[in-house]
């Protein structure tokens, strides 16, 4: 049963919170826009695409980044005013311990990670497969890559797909070779064909002027497939050939698994980076609780420098988490340490600070 108390701090906190989300998004979008003018007017795009087609999709993508900060931001904003108004010490005063002084900001810091969990889990990927698209389009041509020319690539452990050229625009290919090889690597079959055409989802490929080629030992097979069509299915699809930057970031956490998956079932070890997005994607939401934590620990407590001191501590802590993620998740792209390592030990390290700040203010 909420108090009267409790219904305060909620308010208190999920004001200051949006509020401060309101300011910095509103600033975010004034440098963004003042960096891409130029662009903006060089394609000369309508006020409704600028607003509608990209900050539409760029306020979620923002938000999503800076959430954790904004909450411990906020926390130590009106904790901090809390104190210097000498709120807190009457509160305790009045037989209320500091650990159940810490439950509606526990609440609040639940609502905002659930918030955070469902957003950066469905909503905030296709809000940025949209800024993305629009970006690639628009602004940065190098955020958007397709294959064109001389790709190989497995599509399962044991076949591999040799195409000379790809065109994306109609979904057709020339000079395809399949390789399909035994548990020992011995190739055992083969499939070339002038060119295939998308025919069909999810992998129907047509193949025109093409040569079956079996092998047994020292014998041969072969069925010549001259001027006919062939419908197959292939485990390949027209999207493999586009490549966007930081793709994994335009996918929901259903599509993320699925393609991991998919990876995963051709027999390639290039997946590294989608799971550490996945963790990533855990562990963000967690973060708020662990930042409310501590900007309540730390600005519970009035002091000589007051509001500034708190928001000094604050800022310099939301700085050390940053940093600190920065390096784990690059360790984690490029060295033998795990996905999970990578994204949840700034949370196990900065949790264990919040314990400790929380077992100090207590005293």
């Amino acid at each position: 049963m909420l108090t009267i108390l409790d219904r305060y701090i909620i308010k208190k906190y999920l004001g200051t919170f949006f509020f401060a989300c309101f300011l910095i998004t509103m600033a975010s979008i004034v440098i963004d826009f003042s960096d891409k003018i130029n662009r903006f007017i060089d394609q000369d795009l309508s006020v409704k695409q600028i607003l509608v087609d990209y900050y539409l999709n760029f306020i979620p993508w923002i938000n999503g980044l800076l959430w954790p900060l904004f909450a411990l931001i906020s926390v130590v904003f009106f904790t901090s005013r809390l104190a210097r108004n000498t709120e807190i010490i009457p509160m305790l005063g009045s037989g209320i311990s500091f650990n159940r002084l810490i439950v509606p900001y526990l609440i609040s810091s639940f609502l905002i990670a659930g918030a955070l969990w469902y957003g950066t889990n469905y909503l905030i990927p296709k809000t940025t497969k949209d800024k993305n698209e629009f970006e690639a389009e628009y602004l940065s041509k190098s955020k958007k890559k397709n294959l064109s020319n001389n790709i190989h690539f497995f599509i399962s452990p044991d076949a591999k797909i040799y195409i000379k050229h790809y065109k994306n625009r109609d979904s057709t290919a020339q000079n395809f070779r399949l390789e399909n090889y035994d548990s020992l690597g011995v190739l055992v079959d083969l499939i070339q064909a002038d060119k295939i055409a998308y025919k069909e989802a999810p992998d129907i490929w047509t193949l025109e002027n093409y040569v079956k080629r079996g092998f047994d030992d020292m014998d041969e097979t072969i069925i010549l497939g001259e001027s006919e069509k062939l419908d197959t299915a292939l485990n390949f699809q027209p999207s493999d050939f586009v490549h966007y930057t930081k793709q994994m970031e335009m996918m929901t956490t259903s599509e993320l698994k699925e393609y991991i998956n998919v990876e995963q079932s051709r027999g390639l070890d290039n997946t590294k980076k989608y799971h550490i997005e996945l963790q990533r994607r855990m562990a963000d939401p967690f973060t708020i609780i662990i930042m409310t934590l501590i900007g309540m620990a730390v600005a519970s407590k009035k002091v000589r420098g007051g509001m500034g001191l708190h928001l000094a501590v604050g800022v310099i802590i939301g700085s050390a988490y940053v940093i600190l993620s920065k390096f784990t998740k690059t360790f984690a792209e490029n060295l033998s340490v795990s996905a999970e390592i990578g994204m949840w030990a700034p949370n196990i390290l900065f949790g264990a600070i919040a314990l400790l700040l929380i077992y100090k203010a207590q005293k």
